[in-house]
């Protein structure tokens, strides 16, 4: 188990940023600070940080509001800054491993390697067939170096910077355990991207971003009805059971054409899932867990679930962590916590662990 103090986790994301703060009570992980802040339309664009000082202002806010002490904080990237491989390499030694990595990087990743930050990790040895399963990571320096610029420009102090994918890993792992055996495919739709993170015999077998999420939803009922994105993101957040206005009116359309771009996402999420089993000769999915914000339109699950013929249920980042309620505004969270798997995953990192 890793060692040191939680650090607080910070998800930068396209349309908002999510903070979680977790703390040890009495032998449970709890969460002791939650924040939203939202941003506003294209600050983030495919991972990439295109509004410095709209993510300084949120920031800087969030820490004054919650009265946040610790300056040490966990980021994520995201997007095509990350390139992710398994490999299935020759056994040999760590030693042996660590000369090996850089000749492998070269061939499998489509950037300059003086370009990009490396790590791996060893899945699993299989000394029987003389193999070993190798996760190869590689996310544009440029892209890492982004985000830690602008946390410290808001006075703060990144100490791990961790892929999206892996972060909402860290969440289902620590709430529901990995499975031993089968398929469970780990789905986040967020504003901007989506990433799928399927799980073999709970080892990372496939994972993939899609650059596609819910503004394109919220882009489909602006285009259609002629409004304002402004109103159109209203009418989508409506449908996923968030407040209106109550002067407002939601047009008889919406429904409809929410399903409709619901239907495009989903059947781009299926492609995905279709090339991962084509691909590892798997028969199915088990089960899909969807999470961020765009996993609260009821008919995402809907269309997943009769698209992949897997159950579908919501990923609950606070089935095994428990949330202080003097410390925590429980309305507003329950009102976001579909958004907050990525925060969680980063908050679960410490500052004296192997990164």
């Amino acid at each position: 188990m890793a060692e040191g103090n939680y650090l607080v986790g910070v998800d930068i994301g396209s349309s908002s940023i999510k903070l979680c703060q977790l703390k040890d009570v009495r032998g449970k992980r709890t969460l002791v600070k939650f924040g939203y802040y939202p941003l506003p339309s294209q600050t983030v664009v495919d991972g990439h940080v295109m509004n410095a000082s709209a993510i300084i202002q949120g920031l800087n806010s969030l820490w004054s509001q919650l009265k946040l002490k610790r300056k040490e904080c966990s980021l994520a990237v995201s997007g095509h800054a990350v390139i992710i491989r398994r490999l299935a390499l020759p056994m040999m030694t760590q030693a042996e491993l660590a000369e090996q990595i850089p000749w492998e990087a070269e061939q499998q990743i489509p950037y300059d390697i003086k370009d990009v930050q490396i790590d791996y990790e060893v899945l699993r040895r299989r000394p029987e067939q003389g193999q070993m399963d190798v996760l190869l990571v590689a996310a544009k320096k440029e892209e890492i170096n982004d985000a830690a610029q602008v946390a410290r420009e808001a006075k703060l102090k990144p100490a791990v910077v961790d892929v999206d994918a892996f972060t909402v890993q860290n969440a289902f792992e620590v709430n529901y355990g990995l499975p031993r055996e089968g398929n469970v495919a780990l789905i986040n739709i967020g504003a901007g991207l989506t990433t799928v993170n399927i799980l073999s015999g709970g080892i990372p077998a496939f994972t993939r971003s899609i650059v596609n999420g819910g503004n394109a939803i919220t882009e489909e009922i602006q285009k259609r009805l002629g409004i304002s994105w402004e109103e159109a993101e209203v009418y989508k957040t409506h449908a996923a059971g968030g407040q209106l206005d109550a002067r407002a009116v939601v047009p008889a359309e919406v429904p409809q054409i929410i399903r409709q771009a619901v239907e495009q996402l989903s059947a781009e999420i299926l492609r995905s899932l279709d090339f991962y089993l084509a691909t590892s000769g798997e028969r199915e999915i088990g089960r899909i867990y969807l999470s961020g914000g765009t996993a609260n339109i009821p008919e995402m699950a809907v269309a997943l679930e009769r698209r992949a013929k897997a159950p579908v249920e919501p990923l609950d980042p606070f089935r095994d962590i428990a949330v202080d309620p003097k410390e925590v505004n429980t309305e507003q969270l329950n009102l976001h916590r579909a958004q907050v798997c990525v925060a969680i995953g980063l908050a679960l990192r410490k500052d004296r662990e192997k990164v």
